[in-house]
């Protein structure tokens, strides 16, 4: 079920790009479920895929306690606690791997303030410690490699005996009397359990149940805050010098450069369908057994016109945010006005069907394989910048089952629930503290770019926000579940209840895993008391919490 709040069209204030164009996206993207017909696209690079058809069908019931969809970091720690809990439980892994993000190139994983994480998720962390050789509960390590954490993630959930379920994408579900009775995927099993937890990135279950949610950003208007909607000049990733934008310099009528859309720049502050963007968090390596960048199938230099008129005004940065991991290896974040995010391509994932999807994630590779490619190859680009690239490459025992590139894309946000309880910049702000606090949160409100327009004949970002916030501040449960009436056996992982803004408060690997515990816990209080998750005992729910270690208040008493 749709939550419209300040919908307006893409086209009229954010445009699509054409890159957009070529994937055959229309303006009205995100609002339609449906696949877009055709034939799934080949590979940009060998066995690198979000989605296939399933190739063995299967009749199979599988019933439990609990079900959890997604195997991300928050649905590795929602089916281990609620086996600690006591429950069986069952965990239908989107892919082949567990742990999301936090195994597929984010290694480098932002805290905010450290001592605030607690529960599983410092479990995690020191459990990463203790693989590279570390001991004491002290002993956490906050940056890692890919292999070693997918290594914690499967052993967490070997040893809580959950019943794991690899590339498993959900089709339908079956509600009766306002719950949730059986969820099927598109292989043919079937999922029948008591409480089920959504820890899907994009919220499909979510959707699927008919729970309530948006898309986009918000106006301000809508819960009376500053950095919400359409934002200019807020934070990192701007151009730090201006660049034309038109393929013939000081020339409109010759055209944009690829990667910029011609959409006006709106109202700021005024509400929106569109996200923020998408990137994959690569791991790369410096030593020197690295390997080159591949180039991808649609290799097309003329795509980097922009980054190279960029780099001709003397401004490189796209490496300024590739952090050292272990071994020589690196995390590769987005960095400057024009690096990996790969903007307005991505309005219709978060209700994309599988192809949609499937399609806009082979974009993103292109994108993002054809910028190194381009920086490290092509005789265009200043011999400084080729050689400042080729210094990194792929590392040659990550991801090897895909080219050494990271095997899921980063989304960073998609749907999100609106519940009895929205969290917003007031919560991050502390402004306002919700009284049911099941983790904390305290990073800044951080969103990337959302698109890349002209404003006064030159190139520019808009979308990013980077707002420090006083301190951690406590995470509602209310927001983990649907509102009173929608369904009464669901609980929310990834896609919580949040004000765009707000979300990117919440938005990090960390904090899911800590939400995740929470839904974990939730859902063997409202089995054990025979309740609707709406109508926990909070004061049961925060006992459950407190003996596994989570963090509820900040200071920490």
């Amino acid at each position: 079920m749709r939550h419209e709040i300040d919908r307006r069209t893409f086209l009229a204030v954010g445009g699509l790009t054409a890159g957009a164009a070529v994937l055959g996206l229309t303006a009205a993207g995100p609002a339609s479920a449906q696949p877009i017909a055709g034939q799934l696209p080949a590979p940009e690079l060998d066995g690198l895929r979000y989605w296939s058809p399933p190739s063995r069908p299967t009749n199979e019931v599988v019933s439990t306690d609990v079900f959890v969809y997604g195997g991300t970091s928050a649905g590795v720690t929602a089916a281990v606690q609620a086996h600690r809990e006591g429950k069986t439980v069952a965990l239908a892994s989107f892919n082949s791997y567990l742990g999301g993000l936090s195994s597929s190139g984010l290694g480098h994983s932002d805290m905010g303030t450290v001592d605030s994480v607690g529960g599983l998720a410092r479990e995690f962390y020191q459990r990463i410690g203790t693989a590279y050789g570390l001991d004491g509960v002290d002993g956490m390590v906050w940056q890692f490699e890919p292999h070693v954490a997918a290594d914690v993630f499967d052993a967490l959930a070997a040893e809580s005996n959950v019943r794991l379920y690899r590339d498993q994408h959900l089709a339908s579900v079956t509600m009766r009397d306002g719950a949730l009775a059986e969820v099927v995927m598109d292989d043919g099993r079937r999922y029948r359990a008591k409480m089920f937890i959504d820890a899907s990135y994009e919220g499909d279950l979510v959707a699927k149940a008919g729970v309530t949610f948006t898309v986009g950003r918000e106006s301000n208007s809508v819960y009376g805050e500053t950095y919400n909607g359409i934002q200019f000049g807020n934070g990192d990733n701007h151009f730090l010098v201006p660049v034309d934008p038109y393929v013939r310099p000081g020339r409109p009528s010759s055209g944009l450069l690829p990667g910029i859309s011609p959409a006006p720049p709106g109202t700021p502050g005024s509400g929106d369908g569109l996200v923020q963007a998408y990137n994959f968090r690569l791991c790369l390596s410096a030593a020197a057994d690295r390997e080159p960048y591949p180039k991808p199938r649609d290799y097309d230099p003329s795509r980097y016109a922009l980054l190279l008129r960029y780099i001709e005004a003397g401004v490189f940065d796209v490496f300024g945010n590739t952090v050292d991991v272990s071994h020589g290896k690196r995390d590769m974040n987005n960095n400057g006005a024009v690096a990996t995010d790969d903007l307005g391509v991505n309005a219709a994932w978060p209700e994309g069907g599988y192809l949609v999807r499937e399609r806009i994630f082979q974009e993103h590779v292109r994108y993002q394989a054809g910028m190194l490619y381009f920086l490290a190859a092509d005789p265009a680009v200043p011999r400084a910048v080729r050689d400042y690239t080729r210094q990194y490459g792929m590392t040659h025992d990550e991801f090897g089952a895909t080219s050494a590139w990271s095997h899921e894309l980063y989304v960073r946000e998609g749907r999100r629930m609106v519940a009895d309880y929205v969290m917003t910049e007031h919560n991050s702000l502390g402004q306002t503290a919700a009284p049911d606090s099941i983790a904390l949160a305290s990073y800044v409100m951080d969103s990337h770019n959302t698109r890349r327009i002209v404003v006064d004949g030159r190139a520019t970002n808009e979308g990013n926000v980077q707002v420090h916030i006083p301190g951690p501040f406590p995470i509602s449960y209310r927001a983990t579940v649907p509102r009173a009436g929608e369904c009464r056996n669901l609980l929310v992982a990834g896609a919580l209840s949040a004000s765009h803004v707000a979300f990117g408060s919440l938005r990090l690997e960390p904090v899911f895993m800590m939400i995740g515990q929470a839904t974990g816990s939730a859902a063997a209080s409202a089995i054990d008391a025979g309740v609707a998750v709406q109508d926990i005992d909070y004061d049961d729910l925060r006992r459950r919490l407190l003996a596994g270690n989570a963090l509820l208040q900040w200071p920490v008493n």
